[in-house]
């Protein structure tokens, strides 16, 4: 692995080396070498004033696959520097997904100076999908696939796919239409294979279609290829008419975003639509700042507490040393159990049909931890200060925190389901801050009751 590491580093050096000294047509030569997507790499490493000068370099074809690979900001830094023709000839060369990603968060104008020089029928497709919804199963689809008719042999099935398959997005699932463009099958290339080349495609095509429609959640197509190991799923609009497919690679890239997003959420940040590096500090900032306000003002909350039961640790100044501990054991109890539910809700695990049995599992896990982390923390304060009503005080707000503090992180993502929020925004800071209130409370008034406060 540290060879391979080694290696590609030294490709990349003579790469970057020959850009620099400008031996282009060397240059050309060793990136016809490369994979398209180990070239796309090298372009992500040079410097904004040699992105658009290499790219030139390409021949046609394969820098359109490589501009596929490019980083959202990679793209748009190419398109903003070359002309409007050799933008759309790029565009025209792209399967239509692609062209619509690398489009739809350029500006309007550049937009429209861009398709007015593509080929009528892609531009035609472009403006298509630039009006389904964001995230939804319209936006990213592509509509080049394989399709074939019932009266078909499979012969002539062979010939069709030699015929399209090269501009198609993939090969191995075929889509049988009628006329109107009605999904009316699927075939699969290795089912072709193996069949009689005079058999007619309505006799061995699969009519247990699965599809999604054009408005579908792209997380709910996720779940789908998912769940039945698709290479590529039919996408049909509200007439049952076949407009695109969705392939796996398409998924790969939802799921990482979905993933990134959901992340982010569980830090307390709202979610960033460009890379780290690639973002700017202001945007940062504010992507930041929604959020620490909301837990800045709710943990005011522990302080009103504290003030509330001044005079208890004021009359036993020992109470106050394990605030700490009580807040922090109450956070993690809760956030393990609201990180464990907010990843059964996204792989379709647990349902709000589910909430009970959460409850009642998570209800038993923290007895068992609370008592434990009680029984330990009781014997080193015996031991330690010869306290044992104190200990016994310590011990019990352990226990009863743990077992709130859990019910509250698996209830808490379900609820907001239920409230039709994202269950993410439900993780460790909000349920930190909503815990720590409780236990301060809760523990104040176990000592009121035990120590006679």
């Amino acid at each position: 692995m540290a060879n391979e590491t080694a290696k590609e580093e030294n490709i990349l050096d003579e790469l970057t080396a020959l850009a620099e000294n400008k031996e282009y047509r060397a240059l050309k030569d060793r990136l016809a070498e490369l994979n398209n997507a180990d070239a796309a790499e090298f372009l992500e490493s040079l410097p904004a004033k040699l992105l658009p000068v290499v790219f030139r370099t390409l021949p046609k074809a394969p820098a359109a696959e490589i501009f596929s690979y490019l980083s959202q900001t990679s793209q748009e830094r190419l398109i903003n520097v070359i002309t409007a023709e050799e933008a759309s000839k790029i565009i025209d060369e792209l399967n239509v997904d692609d062209a619509v990603d690398a489009l739809e968060e350029l500006p309007a104008n550049v937009v429209k100076k861009i398709l007015r020089h593509t080929e009528a029928d892609t531009r035609r497709l472009i403006n298509q999908f630039l009006n389904y919804p964001d995230d939804s199963a319209g936006s990213i689809m592509t509509a080049e696939f394989v399709d074939l008719r019932q009266e078909m042999t499979v012969s002539q099935a062979f010939e069709r796919i030699r015929g399209v398959g090269l501009d198609s997005e993939t090969v191995y699932t075929c889509y049988v239409t009628d006329n109107n463009r009605r999904l009316e099958g699927v075939i699969t290339v290795r089912r072709l294979f193996l069949s009689d080349l005079a058999a007619p495609i309505k006799d061995i095509m699969d009519t247990d279609i699965i599809s999604v429609q054009t408005t579908v959640d792209r997380e709910d197509v996720a779940k789908m290829i998912s769940k039945y190991d698709f290479l590529s799923l039919p996408v049909v609009d509200q007439e049952e008419r076949l407009v695109g497919i969705i392939t796996v690679d398409d998924i790969v890239d939802v799921i990482r975003e979905e993933a990134t997003e959901d992340i982010e959420k569980m830090a307390a940040m709202l979610p960033s639509q460009r890379p780290y590096l690639q973002t700017g500090v202001l945007e940062l900032a504010k992507n930041r700042i929604v959020w620490l306000l909301v837990l800045m003002i709710s943990a005011m909350i522990t302080g009103h507490v504290l003030d509330t039961f001044q005079s208890s640790f004021l009359v036993m100044p020992l109470l106050v040393t394990f605030i700490p501990m009580l807040m922090d054991t109450g956070g993690n109890a809760g956030s393990q159990s609201s990180t464990m539910i907010i990843r059964g809700m996204a792989l379709s695990e647990i349902k709000l049909a589910d909430a009970g049995k959460v409850l009642w599992k998570e209800i038993r896990v923290s007895l068992l931890v609370g008592f434990i982390l009680g029984l330990v923390n009781f014997i080193r304060l015996y031991f330690t200060y010869g306290y044992g009503m104190v200990g016994l005080v310590v011990a019990l707000s352990l226990l009863v925190t743990v077992v709130i503090a859990k019910s509250i992180g698996c209830l808490m993502p379900l609820l907001a389901q239920l409230l039709r929020f994202d269950p993410a925004i439900m993780a460790a800071p909000l349920i930190t801050t909503m815990v720590d209130a409780i236990s301060m409370i809760l523990y104040f008034n176990i000592a009121r009751v035990l120590l006679g406060l």
